[in-house]
This record gives structure tokens, sequence and C-alpha cells, in this order.
């Protein structure tokens, strides 16, 4: 059996021609744009990519986007300030932290000192805080972005054995939270494995949807995986043969009924879902 090759690349690209529509209608009705600020702290290559990704996707969408450099060295009172600035701005309507920050700063604090109203990665505790309670004002964007894969390629959840490896606070944890919630795309019986769990193999084995976000390359085999399920590869590692996920996507695609793949599947989501909380953002104004 070879697995569908489940295309987030093309999906997003469908979720970002609604949005911006949406921000379209958004424009002429109040008289403003959405506008997202981020915040890029050094020179990491890959954060450098990441934020080129996301300003050229709120072009195509109208979305307003300015970027914020600081140099590697920044003290952390000095970011404060400039997200404390970006969170009396009235033209702002999102803001981001590109992550990772160098180690001489607490990320944890800088997070907390967004406004939870204009944190479009749902990383402040107000916001996590809803999501607990079924309450979202936003849903976190790689989380949100698995949810529509699943959603709008007829994936049923409802009752069904979901398994997560990896319990971070970015996706394993929202992920969660989110399938284990009522409603579409969720109503699902979630299990969440980590680096302590015992007989992984055993538990993965179960899984009629398998959620990939470990951060080791081609760590799932296919001998993980139970016969026609979904997999989702969160991972994004790059190597000497360039970039690979979680999962080893070949042996893998001989036993799973539906796959996606890495590069061009959750990652051109998250973006899109960026730009959807922050136009959602613009909208709660």
């Amino acid at each position: 059996m070879s697995a569908t090759v489940l295309d987030g690349k093309k999906l997003a690209a469908e979720i970002q021609q609604e949005i911006a529509e949406e921000v379209a209608d958004f424009i002429a009705n109040n008289g403003t744009t959405p506008k997202l600020a981020a915040v890029l702290v050094g020179g990491d290559a890959a954060s450098e990519v990441y934020v080129r990704n996301k300003q050229r996707a709120c072009e195509r969408v109208a979305i307003d986007s300015e970027l914020h450099r600081l140099p590697e060295d920044v003290s952390q009172d000095a970011l404060l300030h400039l997200v404390a600035k970006l969170n009396k701005d009235e033209s702002v309507h999102g803001i981001l932290i590109q992550l990772p920050l160098p180690d001489a700063i607490d990320a944890s604090v800088i997070l907390r000192a967004v406004c939870p109203v204009k944190d479009v990665d749902a990383f402040h505790p107000e916001n996590v805080g809803r999501i607990v309670q079924g309450n979202p004002r936003f849903l976190p964007c790689t989380p949100q972005g698995i949810q529509q894969l699943l959603i709008r390629n007829n994936i049923e959840t409802i009752g069904r054995h979901v398994v997560i490896l990896g319990r971070s606070d970015i996706v394993g944890r929202p992920m969660a939270n989110m399938l284990s919630s009522r409603g579409i795309g969720a109503d699902a019986t979630v299990t969440v494995c980590h680096s302590k769990t015992q007989d992984l193999a055993g538990i993965t084995q179960q899984a009629d949807v398998l959620i990939v976000a470990i951060g080791r390359e081609q760590f799932v085999t296919g001998e993980m995986v139970k016969p026609g399920a979904v997999v989702i590869d969160v991972g994004i590692n790059r190597t000497d043969d360039g970039l690979v996920g979680d999962v080893d996507f070949e042996s893998v695609s001989d036993v799973a009924g539906m796959i996606t793949p890495v590069p061009g599947g959750v990652g051109p989501l998250t973006v899109a879902m960026l730009l959807r909380n922050t136009l959602c953002a613009a909208q709660q104004c």
C-alpha cells in the first residue's frame, strides 16, 4: 500500500485565498488594514527564512507587516521595551516573537509580556488557559493548521485514537487539548507520548492518527505505524541531504493510509494560520 500524500502547500494556498477575500472585506468595512509586527533577534539562518516567508504570505493576502530586527546581544530589558511599544501601537494588531531567542533572554518572560489580544501565536498564559477551557481567543498556529488539514481532508477524529509524539508547549500540549475538546475536528481519544514513555512503538501502533513533533530526524518508521493510519509529520530537520521530517517517509508510506510530506506539509499551514490569527486580532479590536 502506498499512502496518499496530504498536500499542505496546496491547502495553505486555498486558505490564503479565503483569507485574502476576508481581509479585503475587512478593509472595505473598517478603513484599516490588519497589521502584523514580527520581532527577530540575531541572525539565525532558519529564523530569517521563516520570517521572510511570513512577510511574503502577508503580502499575498494584503496584511501589512513590519519587521523589527534586533542584534544578538540585545538586552532583555530592551526587548521588553520594544514589546511594550508594540502593545501600545494601535496600528499593530498581531505581534510575533520569532523563536528561538538567544540563551541570555528568558523567552517565557518575553512571551508573557505580549498583550494577549495581540498574541497571534497563542503563547501567552491567558490564551493557553482559554484553550484549555475550550474558549480560545486564538488557536496556536501549527496545531490549528493540523486541525484544518484533518477537517478539510475529511479525516474523522470523533472517537478515533490520536497519538501525539511530543509534549511541547508549541505543538504537543495544545494539540492534545484541541483534539480532545468538543467540536469539529475534535472529540478524539488522545494519548500524548514523550521521552519517558514506555513501549512507545506499542502505543503508536494503536493510533488511527499519529502526530509526530519531537525534533528527531526520521525517528518514526513503518514498523511503528498501524496499517492505514493517518501520519502527520511536524518535524523539520536540516541534514546534508536537505530537509527531512521526524518520520521516515519511505517506510511509513508503505504502511500508512495518508501522510504529510516534509517540506510541503504542515509548514505552509502554520503560516496560513498566522495570517488567520492576525485577521482575527484585527476583527476583535
